[in-house]
């Protein structure tokens, strides 16, 4: 995707064996900085800390870091040290699942009986692979969730509104995006599309990530508070919802960013088509149960506090919006129950949300 006319993956390699490149997310929109990571602590840094964020991303970060662990990595005890590193990584976030399904595929290649050099060459090669295969199963998502935008353009001749929730966009990907990625390809292919971008509170990854990206690409949207996508249901003014996952299970449950249960909930009760978009890598066919996953509880000073750009200073900066003394919770996550789903929107195609759906298309 562009940024400024200028093609960019949200992580990438250059000529230097021992530096991976990201775009640092904590600064958009206000500025555009890219970070070096040149080691497998810089890796969990930046998955813990938020410089990269989104389940797909996460994992292919990860899966980046385990490179960067054996390239760093000593020459009596390289085995252990990237193994080390494979525990620690899969700790910076315990909801998406993407994180551990990229450590443990990168791991199940890693064997302590070769040499060191051949241990760095085959992460190297893997981590490459990891990265493109989720950029093409993001793209395939797109052009099977485009079929369900054309349908309701043919139908009523009109802009196709579209409401989504948080960041599921390249952004949150390597490109293309999960949930944005259908919106792309229907712009591009001419089908006028508006998008609805939930502001997403508490760190607002629709109004300064999604709303930034669909800027960048010409898309037309529009910024709304979290709350505002009901009444906008009511109103008539959506005909699609497509949200992203951080994990969902093998029945169909999805777990997202805080507040999708309650736009699923509001689609239900309107009769508005309520999809996922999600890899397969984000399917975590172990669970039958949205409730046997753990729910990462934020910092909060997410929630006490919030990130805007100064005025004056037209630097990015932070203020308290609570009293002192008042207490304050910060879940990152909830549960969307599969029989909230209209379906799933997958690199295979598009399926029921419910185990004989998913089945239908990952024979495992």
């Amino acid at each position: 995707m562009r940024i400024d006319g200028t093609h960019y993956r949200t992580i990438w390699m250059e000529d230097d064996p021992g530096v991976v490149k990201v775009i640092d997310q904590r600064f958009l929109p206000f500025e555009f900085h890219i970070q070096e990571l040149k080691s497998a602590t810089d890796a969990y840094d930046a998955i813990a800390g938020m410089v990269v964020r989104g389940a797909p991303l996460i994992g292919v970060t990860a899966a980046f870091g385990l490179y960067l662990a054996a390239f760093r990595s000593g020459l009596q005890h390289w085995c252990e040290e990237v193994q080390e590193a494979a525990d620690k990584l899969v700790s910076a976030r315990p909801t998406a699942v993407n994180l551990k399904y990229a450590v443990d595929l990168m791991m199940a290649q890693v064997t302590c009986a070769g040499s060191r050099e051949s241990m760095i060459k085959e992460l190297f090669h893997l981590s490459i692979r990891f990265a493109e295969d989720e950029a093409i199963r993001s793209k395939k998502i797109g052009e099977h969730g485009v079929s369900l935008i054309r349908e309701i353009y043919e139908n009523t001749t009109r802009p196709v509104n579209i409401l989504t929730h948080c960041n599921a966009g390249w952004l949150a990907c390597v490109d293309y995006g999960t949930a944005t990625a259908p919106v792309y390809l229907a712009h591009d292919q001419g089908i006028p599309v508006h998008v609805w971008v939930d502001e997403t509170r508490p760190r607002n990854q629709g109004a300064r990530l999604t709303a930034y990206e669909l800027g960048e690409q010409g898309v037309p949207h529009t910024v709304i508070v979290d709350n505002a996508g009901g009444h906008l249901m009511q109103q008539g003014e959506v005909d699609l919802v497509i949200v992203g996952s951080d994990r969902t299970t093998r029945t169909g449950d999805v777990v997202n960013k805080i507040g999708t249960y309650l736009k699923a909930l509001a689609a239900k009760d309107n009769g508005i088509p309520f999809y996922v978009a999600l890899p397969s890598s984000t399917i975590d066919f172990n669970l039958t149960d949205g409730t046997q996953i753990e729910i990462e509880n934020r910092d909060l000073k997410e929630v006490t506090h919030m990130e805007g750009m100064d005025p004056e200073t037209r630097r990015p900066g932070t203020v308290r919006i609570l009293p002192e003394r008042s207490a304050a919770a910060n879940p990152g996550f909830d549960i969307t129950p599969a029989r909230l789903v209209t379906g799933l929107i997958t690199e295979k195609g598009i399926c029921n949300a419910s185990e004989e759906g998913i089945k239908s298309l990952f024979e495992r």
